[in-house]
């Protein structure tokens, strides 16, 4: 009997159209890509679809929803022909959180940011003032509430979004924060849950 070493055997099986090493890449390919679309399923299914009408009495000027907890922020249109549901970024800590009722006061395409003062004590090391531009926190829109010192704004550094991560505010995206800037407006009803 010939003795086949394993690099005889593997060139055997190529040469032959690898049809002996094939199933069990195929196998280990499907077992791989159903543990990512399970994980993606688990994943997901905290970050659902939500109806208005629990939260807000109507949609007059249109309404906000930011679930903190689930860390998705909830848009519906006055006419109710405009649902998004966008992840977000949420205050790092409960301290820094704000829950309620409020709503959007001014638009901001391009904001300057300066840091509150409770920022400034936890942080002496910041700027006083950054500019619009890469290096703004606030990102390239920011829809300015009714409480002081809380935005739901844009963000450069991605990494934040799904994170508990800011100090106060919501952060999107940017192209997320640029969609809904353009369907947003003054007055439009924000609820923090």
């Amino acid at each position: 009997m010939t003795k086949l070493s394993r690099r005889a055997f593997l060139g055997t099986a190529a040469a032959a159209g690898g049809a002996l090493a094939t199933p069990a890449l195929a196998v280990d390919t499907f077992e791989y890509r159903n543990d990512i679309s399970n994980q993606v399923r688990r994943n997901a299914s905290g970050f659902r679809a939500l109806s208005w009408e629990p939260y807000f009495d109507n949609l007059r000027n249109g309404a906000i929803l930011v679930d903190l907890d689930s860390r998705a922020l909830h848009y519906w249109s006055e006419d109710q022909s405009t649902y998004k549901l966008y992840p977000t970024s949420v205050p790092i800590s409960e301290e820094l959180t704000r829950r309620g009722r409020t709503r959007v006061t001014q638009k901001v395409e391009g904001p300057s940011w300066a840091p509150t003062p409770s920022m400034k004590i936890r942080n002496p090391e910041w700027p006083d003032f950054v500019p619009p531009g890469p290096d703004n926190p606030l990102g390239s829109h920011a829809l300015y509430l009714s409480w002081t010192y809380y935005r739901i704004h844009g963000t450069h550094d991605t990494r934040k979004i799904g994170r508990r991560s800011s100090n106060g505010c919501v952060g999107l995206y940017n192209e997320h924060i640029a969609e809904l800037y353009e369907l947003t407006g003054a007055g439009t009803q924000v609820l923090l849950i």
